[in-house]
């Protein structure tokens, strides 16, 4: 879903064994060329350029989640249609009564862990994220007419949110056959001007378009879109990464960067040397949640993961992809290549299992405790230093105040 992603009307993936058209003239020297790439449009109808050994790799994808789509029926046909949707298999953490529960439970929780790392099929995602998630509990807290209403209210109304919602809409997911056609920007724009005024502390936060837009795509509806996007800013992320200040977000990167320097010592140290900072490529990733930087269904396999474990799959496939192209980034000699490789390497990534096999079995634990802890250690860090920032920004407007004609003597 990165940039380079655009969305089209046209075909099929091509056979994995299918050959190049492009002749070769008689006479010409055997250079190395540039892979040929065809255009193809993957599950969530992103048009994607790709070499043939790429476009292999999407049919593979493909397979597998029809593959996978057949586990997941089976399961309903054995448990029952929608036994994830249990208060004690979809959200057992949240019981007071763990300890008196029957082991099925347990069991069917684990069962659900399992399937949903798996990937969840496109035609149930929408349903399981409801369920794990909390969506469904909170939408049951407030009238039905709410999101209405609230659209009602808050129509035609002018914030400095609301204008760089408007001026974003054109750039999110362009060309896209859904997110950028006039009832798609619609619906975007709905969303997100509605939750600006449900939460006007967050107001609206750049990289918000891209997570809101995903969801549309997989909820279908802009209601179901908004709840989810609710229970992901106030229940599933830690709090104030999309504030004014992004507070969150800066103790996020300061937790990423000392988890990384515990998983890759080594590369943490290179690229120290060459004065690069993880946060250059992991602010966008976990302020987009990785929707601006992934393919579709590579993205939609964290956010299952996300939905129903939290925000630690976040730091584990941030972490994953450092690991995945160590060796290449212990060859970079400057930022600009470091920046590069990762780039290339999220924009690439269209086997989702690939990742999410470093993600949780080549990396050790990533607890949530673990980061929750580290969370707390990092928050006094991160307070002065925005306070400093806001000293400065008070010290720069009394500078230039007092330079300011008005204030000088005749």
């Amino acid at each position: 879903m990165h940039n380079g992603m655009r969305a089209g009307p046209s075909g099929s993936l091509p056979a994995p064994g299918a050959q190049s058209m492009e002749p070769r003239r008689a006479g010409t020297s055997s250079k190395p060329r540039k892979a040929v790439k065809v255009k193809v449009v993957d599950l969530y109808q992103f048009e994607v350029e790709v070499t043939r050994e790429e476009a292999a790799v999407l049919n593979m994808v493909k397979e597998r989640v029809k593959e996978q789509g057949r586990v997941w029926w089976a399961t309903e046909a054995s448990k029952g249609a929608g036994w994830y949707l249990q208060p004690t298999v979809s959200s057992l953490t949240e019981s007071n009564l763990v300890s008196h529960l029957p082991l099925s439970n347990f069991t069917d929780s684990g069962h659900l862990k399992k399937l949903i790392r798996k990937g969840i099929p496109p035609a149930l995602r929408a349903k399981v994220w409801r369920a794990v998630s909390g969506a469904i509990k909170k939408r049951s807290t407030v009238p039905d007419s709410y999101y209405q209403d609230l659209i009602e209210a808050v129509q035609g109304k002018d914030t400095p949110a609301t204008r760089q919602i408007d001026h974003d809409l054109d750039r999110t997911f362009p060309c896209h056959p859904v997110i950028d056609s006039p009832e798609g920007q619609a619906s975007l724009r709905r969303i997100l001007r509605g939750y600006s005024f449900r939460d006007s502390r967050v107001g609206y936060c750049q990289g918000m378009n891209y997570v809101a837009a995903s969801l549309l795509l997989v909820m279908k509806t802009e209601e179901e879109a908004f709840w989810m996007l609710a229970v992901l800013l106030e229940n599933i992320l830690y709090h104030d990464s999309y504030s004014e200040n992004l507070y969150g977000c800066h103790v996020e990167q300061r937790v990423f960067k000392e988890l990384f320097k515990k998983k890759c010592p080594r590369l943490a140290m290179h690229l120290e040397k060459i004065d690069f900072d993880s946060s250059l490529v992991t602010t966008e990733w976990f302020l987009c949640l990785f929707a601006k930087n992934l393919p579709s269904e590579t993205t939609m396999r964290v956010w299952d993961v996300l939905f129903n474990e939290g925000a630690g799959i976040l730091f584990r496939v941030a972490l994953a992809f450092f690991k995945i192209k160590e060796e290449q980034l212990l060859r970079a000699k400057h930022v600009g290549e470091a920046i590069n490789i990762l780039q290339e390497a999220t924009h690439s990534a269209y086997d989702p299992e690939e990742i999410l096999t470093v993600a949780f079995e080549k990396l050790g634990a990533v607890s949530t405790q673990n980061i929750t802890k580290q969370r707390e250690k990092e928050q006094p860090a991160v307070m002065a230093e925005l306070e400093r920032q806001v000293q400065r920004l008070a010290r720069s407007d009394d500078d230039s105040a007092s330079n300011s004609p008005r204030q000088q003597a005749p």
